[in-house]
């Protein structure tokens, strides 16, 4: 019996250390704040690019250009009717209301072939009241180097309304930019070098040195050592199949390689126009003491008029009595501890009463004081 009863306790323990040794492996098999490579960085090359056009929308119930005010609509309908064969005695003779020039925008995808269709942005460049109800006629996009990769016309879709009445007038969104859904047709591919190099550069979307290290470590673990090679803080080299069809699936297999990226560094981003303070997890603090109080000015000016006695012959004298009055509220000195995080920073701030516009001086002089463990960014 005690032998049996020491054999179960043996194959307990051993059952133990098994369950433990499965938990250590999941655990190291799915790490913490893992992403994705293509979370992190991009492929060289593989690019979306912009796409513009000028054209007329038409069809507007009475909300076009005034073409007093925007001889470019004029001119515009002009050149486009002398195309078409009608000739036009003067741009005086034109009256027009339902027409208003347009600025068109897409974005081009990378690969895109000519057939496939995208979505387009109609702006108004002039001063037409709304764009609603309004068709586009056929509009050439154009890319940085001055080539047609694209042609847009449709009818648009503009997510508001509005009405006026007697010099009230009511609106509800924007009526000057609508949408065409798939209201261009690509026309020509953009150039590619993509399959045609022995490598593929991936650029990350942050510079960091760490992380790219990381990188090359995950990519050469998953397809062999030296398959990956940093070039720098940035971008890797990886080796990649010369067969085009091995090529995608090699890059589709590596966008989905997960790694932990290494830590942000500490930020503190402040908007001076709004008073808008924003804070990462990584910042601390080392140990300082802020003291913080209100200074206001309040000038009060009235007017008095001096009469004259009756038939003095006197006139009458405005003069101003102003009134200064300067309070400042008592400031209150709050100790902040060495290696605050995040949280304890703002609730130590909002123990001495400091408003976001407030924020923007004491962060500030905190960082000038070498307390604010944290890059301070001002946009």
């Amino acid at each position: 019996m005690p032998i049996l009863s020491a054999v179960c306790q043996s194959l307990k323990q051993s059952a133990l250390l098994l369950a433990c040794a499965a938990c250590l492996a999941v655990l190291s098999a799915a790490p913490a704040h893992a992403e994705r490579l293509k979370d992190l960085a991009s492929i060289q090359g593989v690019r979306e690019n912009q796409l513009i056009g000028y054209g007329l929308v038409v069809g507007l119930d009475g909300s076009g250009d005034q073409t007093t005010q925007t001889p470019f609509t004029v001119q515009s309908v002009m050149s486009m009717l002398q195309q078409m064969g009608v000739n036009l005695p003067s741009a005086n003779s034109l009256q027009l209301k339902n027409v208003a020039a347009v600025m068109v925008t897409a974005s081009l995808p990378a690969f895109a072939q000519p057939g496939q269709t995208l979505d387009i942005t109609v702006s108004s460049m002039g001063n037409a009241k709304s764009l609603r109800g309004g068709t586009l006629l056929m509009t050439p996009l154009k890319g940085a180097d001055g080539q047609i990769y694209g042609i847009a016309q449709g009818n648009l879709v503009v997510g508001g309304a509005g009405a006026a009445a007697s010099g009230s007038k009511a609106q509800i969104n924007h009526l000057s930019v609508g949408r065409i859904s798939n209201g261009a047709t690509v026309e020509r591919a953009v150039p590619t070098s993509f399959g045609q190099a022995d490598a593929v550069f991936v650029e990350l979307k942050q510079t960091d040195f760490s992380t790219a290290s990381r990188v090359v470590d995950a990519v050469n673990r998953a397809f062999g050592p030296q398959t990956a090679a940093a070039q720098d803080g940035r971008v890797i080299r990886v080796r990649a199949p010369a067969d085009t069809s091995q090529r995608v699936a090699f890059l589709g297999a590596l966008e989905s390689i997960t790694l932990t990226p290494a830590q942000t560094a500490a930020k503190v981003i402040l908007n001076a126009r709004t008073g808008s303070v924003v804070m990462n997890q990584a910042v601390t603090l080392e140990s300082c003491a802020v003291s913080h109080g209100n200074l206001s000015i309040v000038i009060n000016t009235e007017n008095t008029a001096s009469q004259p006695a009756p038939f003095s012959g006197g006139q009458t004298v405005v003069t101003q009595n102003s009134q200064i009055d300067i309070r400042k509220e008592p400031g209150q000195v709050m100790m902040l501890k060495g290696g605050a995080s995040l949280a304890e920073v703002v609730k130590a701030l909002n123990a001495i009463g400091a408003t976001p516009q407030d924020l923007v001086a004491i962060l500030q002089a905190m960082k000038a004081a070498g307390s604010l463990r944290a890059e301070l960014e001002i946009i």
